[in-house]
């Protein structure tokens, strides 16, 4: 099973500027990003791992500790449009499977970009992969922020949300109420729901084609990109890990945390 790392790597950022740069133990964070993506082993040998930037100041960055990278239109909406521009400069061919890791994820597991990539080897019938775990709190379960996914007996998506799915009826019948101004939270429902984890597999071909395709309503109000594969259609086959993901990095506070980590 050969395969491609794409990091999309975009300068500007809200809440974190420059954060592609942020120096983590002496190095930018998205060359850390790379590093722990070239230990995946893909066909036998370490998988070929490339920033799609945004900037010539983060390829030049990168290039410093020998990591590849390209540069990309500064005005593309999505990561998606980002790495569809890249497949395109590398020439991938297009049954070849690319795996997005977002440029934030400086301690993600190797072993779970391997997993993403060989699960869309191993399901023809899906145009994209990604991942999820359980979730172990009801406040994760009802953070917005949290995104949680539902699925068929075949481990393919059914949707992906920002609410609490699935509901459980009969544990949370009274909604989320407050007794002497302290929330009471419902019950998780059993099997417990998941969490869904912001790493994607696709065949090049398609993820060439995805920024052409309309976007969805259900889209636009949950604002989950990954919605405009279902709406058309496709199916996306998720891998679940027994392990929740290391901290990213959206905000100085998550900085903080993770240099914390890396200087332990």
């Amino acid at each position: 099973m050969r395969f491609t790392v794409l990091i999309p790597a975009r300068l500007a950022s809200t809440r974190l500027p420059n954060k592609p740069l942020a120096d983590l133990a002496g190095k930018p964070m998205v060359v850390r990003v790379a590093e722990r993506a070239k230990l995946c082993n893909a066909g036998g040998e370490p998988a070929r791992v490339v920033v799609a930037a945004d900037s010539a100041t983060i390829v030049a960055a990168c290039e410093a500790h020998q990591v590849e990278a390209v540069l990309t239109r500064a005005d593309h909406p999505s990561g998606s449009d980002r790495l569809a521009e890249a497949c395109e400069q590398l020439g991938i061919a297009g049954d070849q499977i690319v795996v997005n890791v977002q440029g934030d994820e400086p301690l993600i597991e190797p072993a779970l970009i391997e997993s993403v990539a060989r699960l869309l080897a191993e399901r023809p019938e899906a145009a994209m992969s990604t991942a999820a775990h359980a979730i172990a709190s009801a406040q994760d379960w009802l953070n917005p922020n949290v995104v949680k996914v539902v699925l068929d007996r075949r481990q393919l998506a059914l949707y992906f949300s920002r609410a609490p799915i699935p509901w459980w009826r009969d544990g949370a019948a009274g909604g989320v109420n407050s007794a002497n101004g302290a929330p009471q939270l419902p019950q998780l429902p059993q099997p417990a729901p998941l969490r869904h984890i912001g790493i994607y597999g696709y065949r090049a071909e398609f993820l060439r084609g995805f920024p052409r395709l309309e976007a969805a309503p259900i889209e636009r109000i949950e604002a989950l990109e990954q919605l405009r594969v279902l709406w058309h259609g496709h199916r996306i086959a998720v891998h679940v890990t027994e392990h929740a993901p290391g901290p990213g990095v959206d905000t100085p506070e998550d900085l903080a945390r993770v240099r914390a980590l890396y200087a332990s």
